[in-house]
């Protein structure tokens, strides 16, 4: 299955590093990435495969959640379709 992963702070070194590491450990595929600059405010976009992942969703959302706070950062993910959904005019 396909998700889309958002990251959002305070620009900083590492945090591309520790985000994909953390996808990395659970088996999850990068796609394709986009991160940007904004100020001071590092964003980032990826379209990952979860397909592999030995964790269920819910858990690696957690996860991804918890290793934000632990860093400061909104790291958020939602699958693909309903991404999409709710992006559809």
């Amino acid at each position: 299955m396909k998700a889309i992963v958002t990251v959002i702070g305070k620009d900083r070194v590492g945090i591309i590093a520790s985000v994909c590491g953390k996808l990395s450990q659970h088996n999850v595929n990068i796609l394709d990435i986009s991160q940007t600059i904004l100020q001071d405010y590092f964003t980032m976009i990826m379209l990952v495969d979860t397909a592999k992942c030995e964790l269920p969703f819910t858990e690696l959302a957690r996860q991804l959640e918890q290793a934000g706070k632990e860093q400061n950062l909104s790291i958020r993910i939602q699958r693909e379709d309903i991404f999409n959904a709710m992006h559809r005019i």
